[in-house]
């Protein structure tokens, strides 16, 4: 089979599974979505050429050329992705990471634990997302906003410790909270003007 129906497939499994995690979380339409960006030629033509089935395709097109034009596309129109989240400071002028609203670091959570299901496989327990986060977390200092850091951690330690179902019914609390969070700002907003 070729390496375009393989990537093909594979990119699509994740994204049903990010879905159905994404219903389950509670923010559906974010599910609906997520990653369409990697069915452009830009993102998708970088995936099939670089597929080995095991890991993200950008981690080989990186070490081929030193760098993934597929995931610069990627990170800048998926705002599930801590690395969209960076801004010039107003004060120094220097690239700096933004905290991210929650309903985007839910759907991060969504993201990693479908992930982590479809590279691993029958080796995938509660705990492999939380594993695979704290192996990078030294390496994303001052690349992510600590709080969202501080987030993202808290909810896969949940899945590690309480998981699926239990984690699933806190971030539906979560996003209800935010939703509800986020109408008395614009409400406020409206008044002021």
């Amino acid at each position: 089979m070729s390496k375009a129906l393989q990537h093909f497939k594979t990119i699509t499994r994740h994204r049903h599974e990010v879905i159905r995690n994404c219903f389950k979380a509670g923010i559906p339409w974010q599910g609906l979505r997520h990653d369409l960006s990697k069915y452009s030629p830009t993102e998708f033509l970088q995936g099939a050429r670089y597929w080995q089935g095991t890991r993200s395709p950008n981690d080989r097109e990186r070490e081929v050329k030193g760098y993934s034009e597929s995931w610069m596309h990627h990170k800048g129109r998926n705002r599930h992705h801590f690395e969209y989240w960076t801004d010039y400071s107003a004060t120094d002028r220097k690239i700096t990471p933004i905290e991210m609203p929650t309903r985007y670091v839910v759907e991060m959570f969504c993201d990693r634990v479908a992930a982590s299901k479809i590279y691993q496989g029958d080796a995938y327990t509660d705990r492999s997302p939380l594993d695979y986060f704290e192996r990078g977390k030294v390496r994303r200092i001052g690349m992510i906003h600590p709080a969202t850091s501080d987030l993202i951690e808290e909810y896969l330690t949940r899945l590690a410790n309480d998981g699926e179902e239990k984690t699933f019914a806190y971030l539906r609390r979560v996003i209800k909270r935010d939703r509800q969070e986020r109408k008395k700002r614009k409400k406020a907003l409206k008044n002021v003007r």
